[in-house]
């Protein structure tokens, strides 16, 4: 099978493996593990920030984000494609008590800083309070999306002015700087907070980092241990995170390449009325018979290829480090000659 369901199905690598059974680890909870330590360190200097705080997950780095930036009863920004909002569990709400005002529908899941701008509350009791705005790069329901940087940067002038903070989900954002060239610690300084995972493209079997300032994370560290995320002698898994940093960014043009080849199978494909055009490596397109995305996904299924959905009309292909060249000619092919749409 070749499985384009996800990039978290990716396993680690021989060398991978290697430099997780060598690490040197200690207790992290106890700030004794050298390994997260160097990860963390490694981490907030890629993106020009001053600490770092290695966890679990994404969904802990954002949950913890944003349960140190609001109160019970603050009111988060975001997309109403956003990570955040759809596939955490309801966590904003179950972990930090805050209401949500989403933006970005027509967009690609992208919204403006006009837009937020009009979205802050007035300071009226009646409403909730507006604290954090939060935005998603790449935007994995909007196909991989990329931000435009100044769009960035005016909506971190709107939170700075406004005094509201501003959190990156950067769950696939080195997708984004390495189909962009951008540096990362000046694409990342408008952010109070980023969220950095490890085991999407970059190949880490568990993983991702909270950066901010000193006095943020000495925050995150204590929610970590709240939510359950402490871990003891991390290093293994944390040294999977440093080769990934070491050895696995710049190869992932490769992965967007691939999504591109894909969309142009598609786009030819019986199978397909419409094709967003990726950015990186998701590739989304809309099945010939509407609504019939299941379908679709358990038609291709039995020619050899795993995909998944984002909604009865909407088929996800992911590109990533597990799936060679030959196998996204493979599944170009089967592509071209799937069968008509009337048989799926």
């Amino acid at each position: 099978m070749i499985d384009f369901r996800s990039d978290t199905v990716t396993k680690p690598s021989p060398a991978m493996l290697a430099a997780m059974m060598a690490a040197e680890v200690g207790d992290d909870v106890w700030g004794e593990d050298p390994t997260v330590m160097a990860l963390e360190a490694a981490a907030a200097a890629r993106f020009g920030k001053e600490a770092g705080l290695f966890c679990p997950s994404g969904t802990m780095t954002n949950q913890i984000a944003i349960r140190v930036h609001t109160r019970p009863g603050d009111e988060v920004i975001c997309s109403v494609e956003a990570h955040i909002y759809n596939y955490e569990g309801g966590g904003i709400a179950a972990n930090s008590g805050a209401s949500v005002r989403l933006l970005g529908a027509d967009d690609r899941g992208r919204f403006t800083a006009a837009a937020v701008e009009a979205a802050i509350n007035p300071d009226d009791p009646h409403a909730p309070h507006s604290q954090l705005v939060a935005v998603e790069d790449t935007v994995n329901r909007g196909g991989g999306a990329i931000w435009s940087k100044a769009a960035l940067a005016e909506i971190g002038e709107v939170c700075r002015q406004r005094g509201l903070r501003y959190h990156l989900d950067g769950a696939r954002v080195f997708n984004r700087l390495v189909a962009t060239g951008d540096d990362p610690a000046e694409y990342a300084r408008p952010f109070d907070s980023i969220s950095v995972c490890l085991s999407k493209g970059l190949g880490a079997p568990v993983g991702s980092v909270l950066l901010g300032d000193k006095a943020f994370i000495h925050q995150a560290r204590r929610v970590r241990k709240v939510f359950g995320g402490g871990m003891r002698q991390a290093g293994y898994l944390a040294a999977a995170g440093l080769y990934a940093l070491e050895h696995n960014v710049a190869r992932l043009a490769e992965d967007h390449a691939h999504a591109a080849r894909l969309a142009g199978a598609l786009s030819g494909s019986p199978l397909a009325r419409a094709v967003i055009q990726p950015e990186t490596n998701i590739v989304l397109f809309r099945p010939a018979v509407p609504g019939q995305g299941a379908a679709t996904v358990g038609y291709l299924k039995t020619l050899g290829i795993l995909c998944g959905t984002m909604s009865p009309d909407l088929v996800r292909f992911v590109t990533h480090l597990d799936v060679s060249s030959a196998q996204v000619d493979e599944a170009c092919a089967l592509l071209k000659v799937a069968a008509p749409s009337g048989q799926v």
